[in-house]
């Protein structure tokens, strides 16, 4: 089996997506996804690393891997070249699935669980208690937002007045109001803030029993994070800021990082978030795989879950799930019940919907 020919297809609709096919002379397409920049990514792949993979066999894939990685990371890895290396990744990995007739975590070792739970990512700042309760009803147990988050404007993250910190905790106060502690809570500060503040939040939520803080302070510093952890007994999930091994293991070794969070479609697809798990379980740390893009990402981190044993947690937006996920793939994403549930087809487990590259706003 050779590679014959890889292509990208965006839409109009959702600017921010890039799917990768790569075609194989026996018919095969393997399909991968990444998110942002989606023209720069899509330059990476077609004048880059196009001509190292046309005409190989499909099947090296970690071979593949280094070759585009040492391409790449003479300039400082990360950025596009990570993105595009990360859907070929699993456009790869769909391949060599599809030609075993087997998901892709029967090839990683096979599954140690057929499922795992899942949280919503949708917490609003009014009607947070009722929204519980509605996402307690349909099975889910973890709900993620920011109420920090916009309060970082003013004054860039600098500071925060103790009358914006009570604001921030009034959506989390209603949780617990409505639903007590069925219902967990996660804190995305989305990297903004200093040291002195991030630590004056994570405290001020510890009475509510945070499931985690996330991101709140750019993750550019393990020591300055290791310091937040050693401030608060709430767990700090870091990041899917981070790419790959070599950006994590810093934070995962200094203790700053309690639970990991890899994004899937950035960090160097299915073959690093495997690495990536397995580095996070020789530390004795869970992984909570990042989402807020696309549903080939959910498939992807899906097959990574059911195989790792430190998988904890998988995150997913309702709103796309049940939106326009739809549109795009066939089959959607299995969500029920507050559990995400192993893709049983071959491969990754899902295609393109027929007609999507057909599409008039589609650029293929």
């Amino acid at each position: 089996m050779r590679i014959k020919q890889i292509e990208t297809i965006r839409i109009e609709s959702q600017p921010q997506i890039i799917w990768v096919q790569i075609h194989t002379d026996t018919g095969i397409i393997g399909l991968g996804e990444t998110f942002y920049a989606p023209q720069v990514v899509e330059a990476a792949v077609h004048d880059w690393f196009g001509p190292l993979l046309i005409g190989r066999e499909p099947g090296a894939i970690e071979r593949h891997w280094e070759a585009m990685f040492r391409l790449s990371d003479h300039a400082g890895y990360g950025g596009a070249e990570m993105r595009a290396i990360s859907a070929i990744d699993m456009a790869l990995w769909d391949i060599k699935g599809q030609a075993v007739d087997l998901p892709i975590y029967e090839l990683l070792g096979g599954a140690v669980r057929k499922k795992i739970p899942a949280y919503v990512n949708d917490l609003p700042y009014e009607g947070a208690g009722e929204k519980a309760r509605y996402y307690l009803d349909q099975g889910f147990t973890a709900m993620k937002g920011g109420p920090t988050i916009a309060l970082a404007q003013a004054t860039d993250g600098q500071s925060l007045t103790p009358k914006e910190l009570d604001m921030a905790l009034k959506p989390i106060r209603d949780i617990r109001d409505a639903v007590g502690m069925d219902m967990q809570i996660a804190n995305d500060g989305h990297g903004k803030w200093t040291l002195p503040v991030a630590i004056r939040i994570a405290q001020a939520m510890e009475p509510y029993e945070i499931m985690w803080q996330e991101d709140l302070m750019p993750p550019l510093n393990p020591d300055a994070l290791a310091r937040l952890q050693a401030a608060t007994k709430t767990p700090v999930c870091i990041s899917e800021r981070l790419l790959t091994r070599w950006q994590l293991r810093h934070f995962i070794e200094n203790g700053s990082a309690h639970i990991v969070m890899p994004d899937l479609i950035w960090t160097g697809g299915i073959s690093e978030t495997h690495k990536l798990a397995i580095l996070a379980s020789a530390h004795q740390v869970p992984i909570a795989p990042h989402d807020a893009t696309g549903p080939v990402n959910i498939f992807a981190c899906a097959q990574i879950l059911m195989n790792a044993p430190n998988g904890m947690i998988m995150e997913h937006v309702p709103s796309m799930y049940k939106g326009w996920y739809n549109e795009v793939v066939d089959p959607n994403v299995d969500i029920h019940d507050g559990f995400l549930h192993a893709p049983e087809r071959p491969g990754i487990g899902t295609r393109l919907k027929a007609g999507l590259r057909d599409r008039s706003d589609a650029i293929v």
